[in-house]
């Protein structure tokens, strides 16, 4: 999160604001908040209070309804993909018989997978409810049950519970998707996930802990793909997470923020924020579901290009996170200016002859011809650097006699390029990237007029898809600091000194779509559980 860590702080609040601070202030920057007892005044905060005779009055109440419950093997944790539970109708007065036995038992502060859950093992409740035969290793969790169900316009669960509850200022000019109640009788824990609308949660009875993680951080916790069931989903095992599978996870933490919410407080959760749930024994909340303005107002024609816009801004922020990296910076290292200024005269009086023969380079060019003697120490080192890294890429790529100053044209043709993405495994990109933008103008001069092969052999076979991002993104920083007869006399002493000035320019930019590509590939898999095959989309 960086610098925004502070932006997307959670904010507290001891009552609800108006429903015009709310929206301005907090819902539409899309940051949680906590309003702390702001459903006390509920007619449920009082009368589902299990220490208070709740549970009596829900089953009284309630207790010949019938609700869908979720059934898992890997209780206390409840994973949303569907393979991992399974629902199934079950009578409320069961499940309420549930809560009232872990209270009053040894075991009431958890419960194990293998602990039997009361009044389920018994043939006529298992035939009604289609439990499982083996239910006693399932712990049940009412997860959603609808009290209002808005959307489907259908004949909600506990409906009866619905006065019990009400509507919190701040959503009643909002158009509601659900009203849902939940409810464990056990301590539980929810896997991480996001919600594609707004949600209120607020804590009716008992405690809840909630992590919390913006959008943004979203890879760390790899989401299942796209197209799978439960795509808003985790797929990090809470209890054993893998890190050799899920390296990004172990850093998750990092980027998320906690907060304990007692029976009487609410939390605003937005769409997109990634959150995991753990609630402690006997503890029940009802949650408020609506749909954000900027999905409810955006045209479904509009989608494909929204999706391009929203992938190229993913594309530009990961290929920022590649190219970034500590380096020790040039300017830091001892240089022995003497030593590589006669370096470079020996090996300039043979580069000399093999000069292009380009027409467009006499005159402006010669003019501003860059002598090894007119070099910084800095840019000077720069450039002994890239002719060493150049004839010991033609060396590995099984040059056989002695090298000379340069390579011939035959040696260039030899494709010694690497296929890296990390700086301190490609050291073109480490040059290039610890010079100053001026600086690197006068590297690539000084290696256009004393050594116009080295500088062919560099772009067309030692430009990896990293150096070739960095060499762009330095020719941007140069065109913003130099005029446009600099910039054009630069560009046309560049790219004069190869034979194919277009095969010089497709190298490059051949580069930086091939590092852009990479970035693709990581966004698909960071943000959308996508493994890219690599063929066109």
């Amino acid at each position: 999160m960086g610098g925004n860590t502070n932006l997307l702080s959670i904010v507290e609040f001891d009552e609800l604001p108006s429903p015009a601070n709310f929206f301005s202030q907090i819902e539409s920057k899309s940051i949680p908040a906590v309003f702390h007892g702001c459903v006390k005044h509920w007619k449920g905060f009082s009368k589902w209070n299990p220490s208070k005779g709740g549970l009596d009055y829900l089953q009284e109440k309630a207790g010949s309804c019938t609700v869908e419950a979720m059934l898992s093997r890997t209780a206390p944790i409840f994973y949303g993909d569907l393979r991992s539970h399974e629902r199934v109708p079950l009578p409320f007065s069961v499940f309420i018989s549930s809560c009232k036995q872990l209270r009053s038992s040894d075991h009431g502060s958890g419960v194990s997978v293998e602990q039997e859950v009361v009044g389920l093992t018994d043939p006529t409740v298992e035939e009604e409810t289609c439990l499982p035969s083996d239910s006693s290793l399932h712990q049940v969790y009412l997860a959603q049950v609808p009290n209002v169900n808005l959307e489907n316009k259908k004949n909600s669960q506990l409906e009866i519970l619905r006065e019990d509850i009400q509507m919190p200022k701040i959503l009643k000019a909002k158009t509601l998707t659900s009203i849902n109640l939940w409810m464990n009788n056990a301590k539980s824990r929810s896997s991480t996930h996001y919600d594609p609308d707004h949600n209120l949660l607020c804590v009716v009875a008992g405690c809840k802990q909630v992590v919390l993680w913006p959008p943004s951080a979203l890879s760390s916790l790899y989401p299942m793909p796209i197209y799978s069931e439960a795509s808003n989903h985790s797929c990090v095992d809470l209890e054993k997470p893998d890190f050799s599978t899920h390296s990004r996870a172990q850093n998750s933490m990092m980027y998320s923020q906690k907060v304990t919410l007692q029976a009487g407080d609410a939390l605003f959760i937005p769409e997109g924020w990634l959150h995991q749930v753990d609630s402690d024994d006997v503890t029940i909340a009802v949650n408020f579901w609506w749909r954000s303005n900027i999905m409810s107002s955006l045209p479904e024609h509009m989608d494909a290009y929204y999706l391009r816009i929203i992938l190229k801004r993913l594309v530009n922020t990961e290929m920022d996170q590649m190219l970034y990296r500590t380096s020790v910076s040039v300017e830091n290292s001892e240089v022995d200016v003497s030593c590589q200024v006669d370096i470079g005269q020996g090996l300039r009086a043979h580069d000399l002859e093999k000069k292009s023969d380009n027409e467009q380079l006499q005159g402006t060019i010669r003019k501003r011809r860059m002598t090894l003697q007119q070099m910084n120490p800095v840019a000077l080192q720069a450039l002994h650097q890239l002719v060493s890294l150049v004839h010991d890429g033609v060396n590995i790529a099984g040059q056989s006699e002695q090298l000379q100053s340069t390579p011939t044209k035959d040696e260039c043709k030899k494709d010694v390029r690497p296929n890296i993405f990390c700086e301190e495994d490609d050291p073109v990109a480490n040059v290039i990237s610890t010079l100053e933008p001026l600086q690197l103008q006068n590297v690539l001069l000084g290696m256009t007029h004393n050594f116009p092969r080295t500088l062919e052999a560099l772009i067309l076979q030692m430009l990896s898809p990293r150096s070739a991002e960095v060499l762009t993104r330095k020719f941007d920083e140069i065109d913003q600091l130099t005029s446009q007869e600099n910039r054009d006399e630069f560009y046309l002493a560049v790219y004069g000194v190869f034979d194919d000035q277009f095969a010089a320019m497709n190298a490059v930019l051949d580069g930086k779509e091939s590092f852009a590509r990479q970035a693709f590939k990581n966004v698909l898999d960071k943000y959308l559980g996508v493994n890219f095959d690599g063929q066109k989309l």
